[in-house]
């Protein structure tokens, strides 16, 4: 007997991964769920916000940064079914009306001050929902 696999593209394995492992960690640490969810990521904000505040050197959180962004992406593509594009070691998110995200990226901007996953996943969810809204039925 054999069973039908999802399967994704190969550029999803490595923010899929680093998502899962964030998962983990701030469950284990914090005894906080991160769900996947669009509201998450306003929790997600708030502990990149935190890490700023206690003015964690950059290139000692790097790596947390990654996960929250992974993450970000990986609410973006299950709010929006995107899928993860891969280049040059870079990972973005292509959500279903051609439009790239770059959540890993924002991380390190909400990081520095300005960024927000949060209002980026509602500024790709709402414009691919708009999206496959104005398709021909």
């Amino acid at each position: 007997m054999t069973t039908k696999q999802e399967s994704r593209p190969n550029a999803a394995a490595k923010p899929v991964r680093w998502a899962a492992d964030t998962v983990a960690t701030i469950r284990e640490g914090s005894r906080f769920r991160l769900d996947y969810s669009a509201t998450s990521l306003w929790h997600v904000d708030r502990m990149i916000d935190e890490l700023r505040r206690k003015a964690t050197p950059y290139a000692a959180v790097e790596s947390e940064l990654r996960g929250f962004g992974a993450y970000a992406g990986e609410v973006i593509i299950r709010q929006a079914g995107g899928e993860w594009w891969a280049t040059g070691g870079d990972h973005w998110v292509r959500t279903g009306d051609g439009r790239l995200w770059d959540p890993i990226d924002e991380a390190g901007r909400c990081f520095a001050g300005p960024g927000s996953l949060r209002l980026l996943c509602r500024d790709a969810t709402t414009g691919a929902r708009e999206a496959l809204d104005r398709r021909p039925r």
